[in-house]
């Protein structure tokens, strides 16, 4: 159906880096979203569901349980989500979504990556109308129909459904994300979802010189450094 995610999941670059950073990231998600619900993944869709990719990362379970636990105590820390986009080596279009407790520092940090590679820091909504936000959902299978007949039936809102190379991919609307997931596996309970996720697709591809290669993955290791990143968007495509 056109949209091929195969071709355009190397745009979506997630922060990784040590494990102590993964850890960390997970850790500081599953404590925000533990908070701001309920401390609790069969009464927490959203919880649940970031266990299940913590685990699938191979985050330990005693990182888990130790950020629900501080999530069910009274007070903590109080963090906020924080989007900042621009225009990184090559021309390339960034989001870069950050979890913080200290505003001023995260700017400061998420601003000296741009500076200090050339790249240039844009005002809120500079970049974000080039990206689709989108929830997606990918499992091995062929049998196009019978996915869009199952989301259909639910009442998803579904931007697309893909099969290619024996692997099917929908795309849906964000706050159908969990309704798109129960509905695939009441109708397929032998699949295992391999992505999971609501993230940034870019509409269009900024192809990377070799030149700009170097300065390219500098930037992108220096936000991957950064304390309260965690979660960078791009369009670059490097060269082959």
């Amino acid at each position: 159906m056109g949209r091929s995610f195969e071709n355009r999941k190397h745009a979506i670059l997630k922060t990784a880096g040590q494990k102590s950073k993964v850890y960390s990231k997970y850790g500081k998600q599953l404590y925000v979203v533990a908070k701001n619900g309920v401390p609790d993944p069969e009464a927490n869709p959203a919880l649940k569901s970031l266990i299940e990719k913590a685990k699938r990362d191979q985050v330990p379970s005693h990182v888990i349980d130790k950020a629900i636990d501080k999530a069910k105590g009274a007070g903590g820390e109080d963090f906020s989500m924080s989007r900042y986009e621009g225009f990184g080596p090559g021309g390339c279009s960034v989001i870069v979504d950050c979890l913080t407790d200290n505003a001023n520092r995260t700017i400061t940090d998420v601003r000296n990556c741009f500076t200090k590679t050339g790249s240039k820091l844009g005002p809120q909504n500079s970049v974000a109308h080039l990206f689709d936000q989108l929830a997606v959902l990918s499992f091995k299978g062929d049998n196009e129909d019978e996915v869009l007949e199952a989301m259909l039936t639910a009442e998803v809102d579904v931007d697309d459904v893909e099969c290619k190379n024996g692997q099917l991919t929908v795309f849906a609307a964000t706050n159908d994300f969990y309704k798109a997931k129960q509905a695939l596996l009441e109708a397929f309970p032998d699949i295992e979802l391999e992505v999971q996720e609501i993230t940034f697709l870019p509409q269009a591809d900024a192809n990377l010189t070799e030149e700009d290669v170097p300065i390219f993955e500098k930037f992108i290791n220096m936000l991957n450094d950064c304390e309260d990143v965690q979660d960078i968007y791009h369009n670059a495509v490097l060269p082959s």
